[in-house]
Parts: structure tokens; C-alpha cells; sequence
């Protein structure tokens, strides 16, 4: 029996699972304590409520989910409104530090994958799927990839495989950032520092302090969708060039332009607070709907060789947070947000990094610092040095391209 669901049925049960997660989340310590993001609680279960209803009475539900890459859009372009590039003379260093890491760490992911897959007999492009093409690239980048190695070395389910490593890496990416960084944040005593020496903080915390209005959403809708249409544009128009950028990176650079352009009058100027609302949900929407679509049944044939991998790139990724990230970047309240952000898209991708700091800073305090650094590394960067690092892994003679 199919189940056909139109996008509003699809949106309405997004938000019953964004319900569901918070309801289940005030009921099991272990979860409020851990920081775990509301979206992945109620999409994981939700989707195993599915994988049950499937095996058991053969009810498939279909989603339509039309909405879920504007949601995605959205939240970019709140990105983009929040970063006044005033930061940039703070952030700018932790920026490169934070690059420094993510680099370093690539490289650990490629090898610890390659070791294990050739640990168990497996070929070794298994090994980089479920390294950073995959966990640090996602499902698009790991399709990408599958479809070339199963071109050129004739690998049979690599497709399969690459999806259930960026599916469940996504998962894993929004569980451990939150028990990472509270251990930090417990263990040495950090807190939140407020400076508010700097204008642009100054700034912030006056628009924070006005609320929001019928006006302020208007304007700033008005401004979400100024982007989606621009970067919808620019990426299509983009489309045929040597080097293109995806369509959220053009709608974070308008939204950046937009909210760096208030010196041309206060109709450009930008309602924090209003941001941050559409931002956090449009987040929590576009999580719940990539987490309840998830076809559990489908990964049961990779469970043995998947688990493995998968078990120990989450205890790399565990360690290198705790003990490098954290370290490299100051050892500080900040540095700790940004261990957890670091695990959100080491195993996942930037939202899942995003949802994991807005988790742990609801409960800790404000960190202006990692909300810059992470998602800027994130939407800009990564995929550039993530590419890099995988086309040198491939150069080696051990992979014959």
C-alpha cells in the first residue's frame, strides 16, 4: 500500500516530528543533557516508525518534498543576513585556524577509512566513501563519486553504499556534537564571554532587543526570498562555467551583500531577531523532512561492513573535536561551540553543525564567534578543500587514476 503525501501533508508532519523530538527530548535525561538537536530526535524516530510501518503491514509513505531545498535556501540566506563582515577582523584569524583543522582532519578521515575498508578486504575506494567524500561531502558529493567509481573500476553497489554512509553520517554528525562539547564545556568550567566594547555588538544586542513585528517579518521574508531568487539565477546562469558554486552559496553571498549594505540607507538595514526566527526554523523544517524521508529497510544489506566504517570515523571524529579542534582554536567556551559545530559537518553537513551549536548555545550562552566561523567554513570552503584533499588520495597508484 503507497501513501502519496502532497507538500502540505509534508510539512504538516515535519513540524508533528519537530513536536515529537521535543517531546521526547523533555522526557529522557539523557537527551536534554547531551544537547541533542530537536530535528534529529523526531526525524530518526519518525523514520524507524516508518521502517515499521513498511516491514510489518507494507505501507509505503511517499513525501513530497518540493519544500525541503528552499527550507535548505533559507537558512542559508539567514547566514548570509547575520554575518556583518565588521566580524571579520575578529573571526577572520579563527577562520584560518579553523581551515588549518578541517584540513588536518580530511586527511585523517580518508586514511582512517582507507585502512579500514583494507583491514576487512575491501577495495579501497570503499575505504574514501566512507571517508570525507561522503561524511564531510554529503549525499551529493557522495553520488557524485559513486557514479564515477562504478564507471571507471566497475564497483557493484557503491551507490548504495554512499548514500547509507552520508545518511547515517548525518544522524551520527547530530548526536555526538552536543555530548562533545557539554563534556568540554563541564570539564574545564568554560562560559560565555560578552564583549561589549565592539559597535557591532553594540548594534546587535539593540536590534535584539526590539521585537519582532508584522513589519520586521515582512521585510525580512522580503529579503529571504530577494536571495532565493538571486542565487537560483546566478547558479543557473553559472551553470556552464569552469568553476561553479551550488545555488545556497550564492544565496549566502546576497544575503551577505544585503546585510552589509545598510550604510546605504535604514530601509537596507536588517532585523536580527527576525533573522534568526526564520533561520532557526527553516533549519529545524529542512532537517525534519531529510530525517523522516529516510529509508531504513534499504540499508540493512550494508549494516555489517557500514557499522564497522561508520563506528570508526564517528570515534575519530570524537577524538580529533575533543582533543585538536578544541585545542587549536583557543581551548575556550567558543572553541568548545566550535568542536561541536566541527562534528556536525565532519560526519554530517553544515545544518546538522549549525543545529548542534543552536542546541548547546540555547543552554550554555551566546557564541557569536563559532556561529560565524563554522557556517562560513561550511558553505565556502569545505567542499574546496574536501575536493583537494580526495583528488590527492586518488592520485596515489593504489587507486590506478
Amino acid at each position: 500500500m503507497n501513501l502519496d503525501l502532497d507538500p502540505i501533508w509534508t510539512l504538516t508532519i515535519a513540524i508533528l516530528v519537530l513536536y515529537l523530538g521535543a517531546f521526547v527530548i523533555s522526557r529522557v535525561r539523557f537527551l536534554s543533557n547531551n544537547n541533542i538537536p530537536v530535528p534529529v530526535v523526531g526525524g530518526v524516530l519518525f523514520a524507524f516508525l516508518t521502517s515499521v510501518l513498511y516491514a510489518q503491514y507494507d505501507i509505503h509513505i511517499h513525501f513530497d518534498m518540493s519544500m525541503k531545498d528552499p527550507m535548505m535556501l533559507m537558512f542559508f540566506t539567514t547566514i548570509g543576513l547575520s554575518a556583518d563582515l565588521r566580524m571579520l577582523k575578529q573571526g577572520g584569524p579563527q577562520l584560518l585556524i579553523f581551515g588549518l583543522a578541517c584540513v588536518s582532519y580530511l586527511i585523517i578521515q580518508d586514511g582512517l577509512g582507507l585502512l579500514t575498508a583494507m583491514s576487512m578486504d575491501l577495495h579501497p575506494l570503499v575505504g574514501l566513501l566512507s571517508g570525507s567524500i561522503t561524511l564531510s561531502g554529503g549525499h551529493g558529493t557522495g553520488a557524485a563519486y559513486a557514479q564515477k567509481f562504478a564507471d571507471v573500476q566497475n564497483l557493484a553497489g557503491v551507490m548504495e553504499l554512499a548514500l547509507a554512509c552520508a545518511t547515517f553520517g548525518l544522524i551520527i554528525g547530530g548526536i555526538i556534537g552536543g555530548p562533545v562539547a557539554g563534556r568540554l564545556i563541564k570539564k574545564h568550567g568554560l562560559i560565555p564571554v560578552d564583549d561589549d566594547n565592539e559597535p557591532h555588538q553594540q548594534e546587535q544586542s539593540q536590534q535584539q532587543d526590539s521585537p519582532i513585528s508584522t513589519a520586521t517579518l515582512l521585510q525580512t521574508l522580503f529579503y529571504v526570498l530577494l536571495c532565493l531568487i538571486g542565487g537560483r539565477a546566478l547558479a543557473a546562469a553559472m551553470a556552464g562555467a569552469a568553476f561553479t558554486l551550488p545555488s545556497f552559496v550564492w544565496c549566502l553571498f546576497i544575503g551577505v551583500a544585503i546585510r552589509n549594505s545598510h550604510f546605504l540607507g535604514p530601509y537596507f538595514s536588517v532585523h536580527r531577531a527576525t533573522v534568526d526566527t526564520i533561520g532557526n526554523l527553516s533549519l529545524s523544517i529542512f532537517l525534519a523532512m531529510a530525517l523522516m524521508s529516510l529509508r531504513l529497510w534499504e540499508l540493512l544489506d550494508l549494516a555489517g561492513p557500514l557499522l564497522v566504517l561508520l563506528s570508526v570515523q564517528t570515534l575519530g571524529m570524537i577524538i580529533f573535536a575533543s582533543f585538536i579542534t578544541f585545542r587549536i582554536m583557543g581551548s575556550h567556551y567558543d572553541a568548545a561551540i566550535v568542536a561541536g559545530g566541527h562534528c556536525g559537518f565532519g560526519m554530517g553537513a553544515t545544518p546538522t553543525a549549525v543545529a548542534n551549536m543552536e542546541a548547546l548555545t540555547l543552554r550554555y550562552g551566546p557564541s557569536p564567534q563559532a556561529f560565524l566561523v563554522v557556517p562560513l567554513m561550511g558553505a565556502f570552503f569545505i567542499d574546496f578543500l574536501n575536493a583537494l584533499v580526495i583528488q590527492a588520495y586518488l592520485a596515489l597508484p593504489l587507486f590506478g587514476f
